[in-house]
């Protein structure tokens, strides 16, 4: 059994998470916005590049990386944040097309030096929808006309909701998500769809990293119809453990 992670260490993974997903949506267009069908190339698999590729698999894209690290190897696939781990770039392309034709999600990690997977995918005419914040300036292999991943601030008329509980988090905290569903609005604008996206997708995606604390970013008078509805639920009787919930800035 992999230990539970630090409870700020996870937090903090998780609201770095949240900024790449949020700059991901933006990108999204479609009338569900998701990015399935698009590639996402992450680089070397270090700690940014793991939580872009939880924060692709949350917006819907295939998602590839590189490391010829051992260490960093496992805890990718312990920790979920690769479906794949690959000796190689063909076996990665198998992988990827079939799940790219079908518009599905998919993290695959190459068990090799970046380097070298870049070289052989500009050889083989593998191009990149989408890349990680540190190609700033455009990729020298990969050119200029690629778009890289810039995570933003959060609006300043945004909060942070954070809930959660201290005993069986996969009984109740499913509960506490559908309450915080029901108060997002109705009008199904972009920004509304990314936070419900988010909120059905990301306990999953993020795995044992969210195991006993949600995260949603939005606006405050929604952040307080959120607690107000928890706090009813908890004054009712409808949850037999004690539930922690706040809003931060």
């Amino acid at each position: 059994m992999t230990p539970d992670p630090n409870p700020s260490v996870a937090l903090d993974f998780t609201l770095q998470v949240e900024r790449l997903y949020a700059a991901l949506f933006r990108l999204a267009t479609d009338e569900e916005p998701n990015l399935g069908g698009k590639l996402l190339y992450a680089g070397e698999l270090a700690a940014a590049s793991r939580a872009l590729l939880v924060a692709a698999n949350i917006a819907g894209a295939a998602s590839l990386a590189a490391t010829a690290d051992v260490a960093a190897q496992k805890q990718a696939v312990r920790d979920g944040v690769a479906d794949f781990l690959v000796n190689s770039l063909d076996e990665a392309l198998r992988i990827l097309k079939n799940e790219i034709r079908k518009r599905e999600t998919v993290a695959v990690c190459i068990a090799a030096a970046p380097q070298g997977v870049e070289r052989e995918m500009l050889e083989r005419g593998v191009l990149p929808d989408l890349l990680a914040p540190h190609f700033r300036s455009g990729s020298p292999s990969f050119g200029h006309t690629v778009p890289h991943i810039e995570a933003f601030p959060a609006p300043a008329s945004q909060v942070l909701v954070t809930w959660g509980v201290a005993t069986a988090p996969a009984q109740w905290l499913p509960k506490l998500d559908a309450i915080a569903l029901d108060c997002l609005p109705a009008t199904p604008d972009h920004e509304t769809l990314a936070a419900r996206r988010w909120l059905r997708l990301a306990p999953r995606y993020l795995g044992r990293l969210a195991q006993a604390t949600r995260v949603l970013r939005c606006e405050l008078n929604i952040a307080k119809q959120i607690v107000e509805c928890v706090q009813s639920a908890v004054e009712g009787g409808e949850f037999a453990i004690e539930v922690h919930i706040a809003i931060t800035r």
